[in-house]
């Protein structure tokens, strides 16, 4: 019986969730934009699309991180890293202050 209960309250919080998101979406934008900018008001629809957009161009859909991968920095051998730190130094200069152009040049 309580299972039962719990699936079908899942589907309402997600509905509700989506709901709230694209109302405060919706809100926000037809509070502070077209008093700042001009911009014309939105309906929750394109509220809600542009909550969807910034989720996937900002957020990703849920896939986010290196789910237990290492960064590149950690994968990376000690010599790798050395030679990495090196080239920086010779580019862009060392703790001098001084710049790899000025030290071919002295």
């Amino acid at each position: 019986m309580k299972r039962r209960k719990w699936f079908f309250l899942i589907p309402v919080a997600v509905a509700a969730f989506i709901f709230i998101g694209g109302e405060v979406v919706m809100q926000l934008w037809n509070w502070l934009l077209p008093g700042l900018f001009g911009w014309r008001h939105i309906t929750f629809w394109q509220g809600l699309g542009l909550l969807l957009l910034c989720r996937i161009l900002f957020g990703g859909l849920g896939h986010g991180g290196p789910r237990g991968r290492p960064c590149r920095r950690e994968r990376i051998s000690p010599e790798e890293r050395e030679k990495f730190r090196e080239v920086l130094r010779t580019r862009w200069g060392g703790m001098g202050g001084e710049t790899g152009a000025s030290k071919d040049q002295a």
